[in-house]
């Protein structure tokens, strides 16, 4: 009993001076973080004390409601602190190489999953194209100039349609930065997170295809198991991308081997085979059949 009283409260401790230190984080750029948390905290305060004025509370509503006021003030100055901490964070790190898959990284809903290394990169430029995959299908997040990734996605998109043949599995592209066509980094997981795609249900019944015509899109838990070893074993198999133009060192073995390092695999695991797992009949089965 003890070691759990002492383990919660050690864990209190690490709540509080974790929000101390989002405070003074955010309030060395952002000078107006103190009167916007101490408007939002007393906020709430006013309005009851007003109310009770207007009302004529009695003793016990009074003491009830304040502690209501002041567990909304918390709430309010927290949820202000998180907003602007995320303004603050997102400021300092745009334009920044990998900013935006930093972001993704912190996602926690279930079945997404971002890897941290590009599937493809362009060493002059710093160009860089992510490849995450989720329930609603694959995605490519993209960085840098919007033609040049463009075109890399291109190239991506096709890899991914040879291990997904005849599959109507969507993809689902975003370019991050400042510019035309491009998404901006604050935007990005709200942004992401819409993605969806529908596919038609076909209804024999005239009626029920009229009232539902097309259904969402949607992989189940072994579907997108299948889609990630799928997609796993074509990484191993081409490495990182790299643009020909832009390198010397993918013609010699010393420049391929940190790559092959770099996914956290040897270069004799890119030759290893996945077993082939036949699902549920229908347009994913077709993308999972042996070639």
């Amino acid at each position: 009993m003890a070691d759990k009283a002492e383990k919660k409260k050690q864990k209190k401790q690490g709540t509080i001076s974790q929000i101390i230190q989002i405070f003074k984080y955010t309030q060395a750029e952002d000078k107006a973080l103190p009167w916007l948390c101490g408007g939002v905290f007393v906020a709430p305060i006013i309005v009851f004390v007003v109310l009770g004025v207007i009302f004529k509370w009695h003793v016990f509503s009074w003491i009830l409601f304040m502690i209501l006021a002041v567990m909304l003030g918390v709430l309010f100055a927290t949820m202000m602190l998180t907003k602007r901490a995320d303004k603050v964070g997102y400021a300092k790190i745009e334009g920044r190489p990998g900013a935006a898959v930093s972001v993704l990284g912190n996602i926690s809903k279930a079945g997404f999953n971002f890897p941290q290394e590009p599937v493809w990169i362009d060493p002059k430029t710093k160009d860089a194209i992510w490849r995450g995959t989720g329930y609603n299908g694959i995605y490519l997040l993209g960085e840098g100039d919007y033609n040049r990734v463009k075109r890399a996605m291109d190239r991506q998109e096709r890899r991914i349609k040879g291990v997904t043949a005849g599959s109507e599995i969507p993809v689902y592209r975003m370019y991050v930065g400042t510019g035309a066509n491009q998404t901006r980094l604050k935007d990005v997981r709200k942004t992401l997170l819409k993605f969806k795609s529908y596919q038609p249900t076909h209804h024999k019944n005239k009626l029920m295809a009229a009232i539902h015509p097309r259904t969402r899109f949607v992989l189940t838990k072994t579907e997108l198991t299948v889609l990630n070893e799928r997609l796993r074993t074509l990484q191993l198999k081409n490495g990182m991308s790299v643009p020909k133009a832009s390198t010397r060192c993918i013609r010699s073995a010393s420049a391929v081997a940190p790559c092959a390092a770099a996914d956290g695999h040897s270069t004799r695991m890119m030759s290893r085979k996945v077993p082939i797992v036949f699902i549920r009949s229908g347009p994913f089965s077709c993308c999972l059949s042996i070639k």
